[in-house]
C-alpha cells in the first residue's frame, strides 16, 4: 500500500465548503496568493472538488452538497473552524488581504506564543489566521500566558 506522501499528498488537508465555489477559488488566489491546482465540476454549476496550493501546502474546497451534509459558513450560526497558515512576511500578506477586501478581525501583532499574527474572514465567512513565526516559546510559557488571559490578569 502506498503512503500518502509517496502519492504526493500531505497527510492532513483542510476541505472547505463555499456557496459560490468558483468565486471563492478566484478570491482565494487573488487575495491570499493561492494557486489553483485542480477543479472538478459536476455539471450543474457546482464544484465537486478543487485543490488550491500555497507555499507547497494544499486545501480542498467544494460547493455545498446538502445531500452530503455540507454547507457554507453563510448558512451556519457559529464559527465551526479556523485555518492557520504560516507565511514568510505576515505584514506584506496582511496588506494584500486588507487591500483586496478581506474582513480584518485583528491586525498583525506580535503574540505571546512567538508569532506575528493577523486574523481575517474570507468572502463567505471562513476564518483564517496568517502567522509568521518570530521566536520559539515553550509550551509551559504559552500555557501560563493563556491562563493569565483567561483569568483576566495583567
Amino acid at each position: 500500500m502506498a503512503d500518502a506522501a509517496d502519492l504526493g499528498h500531505q497527510r492532513s488537508v483542510p476541505a472547505l465548503t463555499y456557496a459560490d465555489a468558483p468565486a471563492a477559488i478566484e478570491w482565494l488566489c487573488r487575495v491570499f496568493g493561492f494557486e489553483e491546482v485542480r477543479r472538478m465540476e459536476v455539471g450543474d454549476g457546482r464544484i465537486g472538488n478543487a485543490a488550491l496550493r500555497l507555499l507547497g501546502e494544499e486545501i480542498m474546497l467544494a460547493s455545498p452538497f446538502e445531500e452530503a451534509g455540507t454547507l457554507s459558513p453563510r448558512d451556519l450560526a457559529a464559527l465551526h473552524q479556523q485555518i492557520t497558515v504560516y507565511v514568510d512576511d505576515v505584514d506584506a500578506h496582511y496588506l494584500r488581504a486588507r487591500d483586496e477586501g478581506a474582513r480584518v478581525l485583528a491586525e498583525p501583532a506580535d503574540r505571546f506564543w512567538g508569532g506575528r499574527t493577523y486574523w481575517v474572514e474570507d468572502l463567505e465567512g471562513h476564518r483564517w489566521t496568517f502567522q509568521q513565526q518570530l521566536r520559539s516559546v515553550s509550551d509551559e510559557d504559552s500555557a501560563a500566558e493563556m491562563l493569565k488571559i483567561a483569568s483576566n490578569e495583567d
